[in-house]
């Protein structure tokens, strides 16, 4: 692979990630808001309910697994155009809907087309960032503008509702936004990008990588981290209404997306002054302990410790993804990123469907929360360990140091 500095092409092309970063978290992250006027205008149950989130993610899982070699086969430029086209198309069509089948059949469709650009954007990121540093640093920046596009979709949905329109113009709006990013990326130059010798593009490649101790790891890290990510945005609105304080809980899930945000957006500079393993370990006993005591002091209490736990999730995801995917030679980028991304949607499909399972099963949704908290415990335990011992510390060391220092031109 080879590289040409261009600054201007560069910032286009990393303003590009943000954005599409940013429109579809609008969509995937406003599920807690849409899921309560879903059971009530469907009349559904909690587990019917959390369709709407694990359609979404399963055709992630799917889409990463199946489509992902597309990045390989016909590159990063044309990836990211399907990709954006599919999730557009599914946005739009939602106008037309009018029953919950139909719009679980347009989140799924949705949902391959974000698997499709998102493999794309991080094998993109992985062309464009010199180091391991680099990389860790724009992957927390653009998951500051996923963090901001999550606090802009449950806010749209707020408005619409305010305005007495239906929450579908929420995927409409969706839609638009991401027009103008394929106008953007068509007519932006990208990376030139060129096979690796030894390199076979197969669904079976991107599995391969299953037997990797290093990606394996880091995939099991993020699902813990998704699971309890996934109770707060999925579930957190329905539990805060068994509260006394509507107010309070009305705000919440907001201040929990404002929360993250603002720690992803500081967290390229709290990584530069501390070790990403010192960092995820201490944010760790953060989270359950705000999880832990949002189960002990139920809805009262929770509707102030679950959004300040946004804080501490803030840095988590970006970086453990980072770490993952730089593990392995830029060739290798496109197919670790797909696998981790199908354990990131597995785990965002499955937690909201189990934790619902869990509180039709044993009386409410306060039950599901006890499960999300030994998730939150299991992650506690393994990053403390990844502190101290630091298994993964050689291997990124060893790929920093065989990396090559060529540029892709563009194209």
């Amino acid at each position: 692979m080879t590289r040409t500095d261009h600054p201007a092409t560069d910032f286009v092309l990393r303003a590009l990630l943000c954005a599409m970063f940013f429109v579809f978290a609008m969509t995937t992250d406003a599920v807690g808001s849409i899921i309560p006027l879903v059971i009530d205008e469907f009349h559904l149950s909690l587990s019917q309910a959390s369709a709407f989130q694990y359609a979404t993610m399963g055709a992630i899982a799917v889409g990463a697994v199946l489509f992902g070699s597309l990045v390989e086969k016909l590159g990063r430029k044309a990836t990211i155009v399907i990709g954006l086209s599919a999730y557009a198309a599914a946005c739009l069509a939602f106008l037309g809907g009018n029953s919950f089948v139909i719009f679980t059949a347009l989140l799924s469709l949705g949902g391959v087309g974000i698997a499709v650009f998102k493999v794309g954007a991080l094998a993109l990121l992985g062309d464009i960032s010199p180091t391991q540093t680099r990389h860790t640093s724009t992957m927390n920046l653009i998951e500051g503008f996923f963090a901001v596009g999550a606090i802009v979709g449950p806010a749209l949905v707020a408005l619409l509702i305010a305005a007495d329109m239906h929450w579908k113009y929420l995927y409409a709006i969706a839609a638009g936004f991401c027009g103008l990013l394929i106008v953007i990326a068509i007519a932006t130059p990208f990376p030139r990008y060129q096979h690796a010798g030894t390199e076979r593009v197969s669904l079976w490649r991107t599995l391969s990588f299953v037997r990797d101790p290093h990606a394996l790891g880091f995939s099991v890290l993020i699902m813990l981290y998704v699971g309890i990510e996934t109770a707060i945005y999925v579930w957190m609105p329905t539990f805060l209404k068994l509260g006394p304080s509507g107010a309070v809980s009305a705000w919440a899930l907001s201040a929990f997306f404002m929360c993250r945000a603002i720690g992803r957006f500081l967290g390229a500079w709290l990584l530069t002054r501390f070790s990403w393993q010192a960092t995820l370990g201490v944010f760790s006993v953060a989270i359950l302990a705000c999880f832990a005591g949002s189960l002990f002091g139920g809805p009262a209490l929770a509707a102030y410790l679950l959004p300040a736990s946004g804080l501490f999730m803030s840095v988590m995801y970006p970086s453990l993804n980072s770490k993952g995917i730089s593990g392995f030679a830029r060739h290798d980028h496109a197919a670790v990123a797909g696998l981790i991304l199908f354990f990131t949607a597995i785990a965002a499909a499955a937690a909201p469907l189990a934790m619902g399972a869990v509180g039709d099963a044993f009386g409410g949704v306060g039950a599901g929360f006890g499960l999300a908290t030994i998730w939150a415990a299991l992650l506690a335990l393994a990053l403390i360990y990844n502190w101290l011992r630091d298994p993964a510390g050689s291997r990124l060391a060893r790929v920093e140091t065989e990396r090559a220092s060529a540029v892709p031109g563009l194209s």
